[in-house]
């Protein structure tokens, strides 16, 4: 942490998320360097929880070629920030705003002829060639064409390149499970995309890059990196396969924090909120932290989850109310505006985002692109600190 911006926050009331931006700009110059080729930075879902706009710029500013996000709403946002920037967003269904996009020189990923039907019609209303990515299902079972559709996709965008209103400039799909590395499947979507990528310059599409890895991927199969990689949670600083992302030389970006708002000693036999699922086993001192499920702390952190305080890890205890939840302390000096860690780097008895989601069940990705409601984001680092 930057202590010159930071001291600045410990009388902040209002439970904040800390986001460095430098530690999102340092994680995506150390996976450029590592896959050795072009990177797209995924901000989607408000970059994992991150901020949208303040993550894209440390995105960039860190070296990423491209932007990426599911929402076209997102990337229109984008492009009002980044007039230059290569921007790519691949989810919508029929009736989406093409005419918009293609004014803001999105590119857009197809998966299906209808979706070249209608980016077509938009580029000829508007003027502009548009940049699109025609999307495989070599395996996921999710978006893309099926290898028996694939052809149809590919003869329509052909056709409306030939006609000058859109040019072909990706082919690429999306990893099932690369999360897990050495699963057959891995390499069965490998070569999958590597056939798709043929048959599309079999019909008259040449000029396009393949992309195919995700985070995971881009850390562990040299492989799938082909032309680019697509990197998300890895450009925040976390482990896609769950590990000490500091290992992988990356740092998490995130640390949530927010101000007990009450502490008070209580006797043995006390049952701490709903339910009374914990009952203090002697006298103790509780701490009130005031943030909830409508925050997007999971409920499952009831009775589970690890917090820090004052350089000490605790448990919460009880309850995870809609907003706040209990933490008994023990006989330790709590006092009300010290300040609880949920989730950090691991430094100094800080638990990680890791932690939690081994604690709840779950996976960080959840965690982190969860929490919000009433957290404040701020943001610490250097030149390229901006507030969202």
């Amino acid at each position: 942490m930057r202590s010159g911006r930071y001291d600045k926050l410990v009388t902040d009331v209002n439970p904040r998320l800390v986001i460095d931006v430098d530690a999102i700009a340092n994680n995506v110059a150390v996976l450029r360097a590592r896959t050795g080729t072009a990177l797209m930075a995924v901000v989607k879902g408000n970059a994992y929880g991150h901020g949208l706009i303040p993550a894209a710029r440390a995105a960039l500013a860190g070296g990423a070629d491209a932007l990426g996000v599911a929402a076209m709403a997102e990337a229109l946002r984008l492009r009002e920030a980044f007039g230059k920037s290569r921007i790519f967003t691949w989810l919508y269904a029929p009736g989406a705003d093409f005419r918009s996009a293609s004014r803001a020189d999105l590119e857009l990923g197809a998966s299906a002829p209808w979706a070249i039907d209608q980016i077509e019609r938009a580029a000829t209303d508007t003027g502009k060639i548009v940049r699109v990515h025609l999307e495989a299902d070599t395996g996921l079972g999710r978006a893309g064409a099926m290898p028996a559709d694939w052809l149809a996709l590919v003869n329509a965008a052909a056709a409306a390149a030939a006609r000058g209103t859109i040019s072909v400039v990706g082919v690429w799909s999306h990893f099932a499970c690369a999360d897990s590395p050495g699963d057959p499947t891995i390499a069965v979507q490998r070569e999958a995309l590597i056939h798709a990528a043929a048959k599309a310059r079999a019909n008259g599409l040449t000029e396009f890059s393949v992309h195919l890895a995700n985070s995971a991927a881009a850390l562990n199969d040299r492989r799938s990196t082909f032309d680019m990689v697509r990197t998300g949670v890895a450009i925040y600083g976390l482990d896609p396969l769950g590990g000490d992302p500091r290992l992988l030389g990356l740092h998490p970006a995130m640390r949530v924090e927010v101000p007990i708002a009450l502490v008070k000693r209580v006797p043995a036999g006390t049952g701490v909120s709903y339910g009374h699922t914990y009952v203090t086993a002697r006298e103790c001192t509780l701490a009130l932290v005031p943030v909830g499920y409508a925050d997007g702390i999971p409920r499952s952190a009831s009775g589970v989850a690890p917090v820090s305080i004052n350089g000490r890890r605790y448990t919460i205890s009880g309850r995870v109310c809609m907003d706040q939840f209990v933490v008994d302390v023990g006989d330790d000096p709590v006092q009300a505006g010290d300040v609880a860690v949920l989730w950090a780097d691991g430094s100094d008895a800080t638990p990680t985002v890791q932690n939690w989601a081994d604690a709840t069940g779950t996976i960080h990705y959840e965690l982190v692109t969860g929490i919000g409601g009433r957290f404040v984001h701020h943001y610490i680092g250097g030149e390229i600190v901006a507030r969202d």
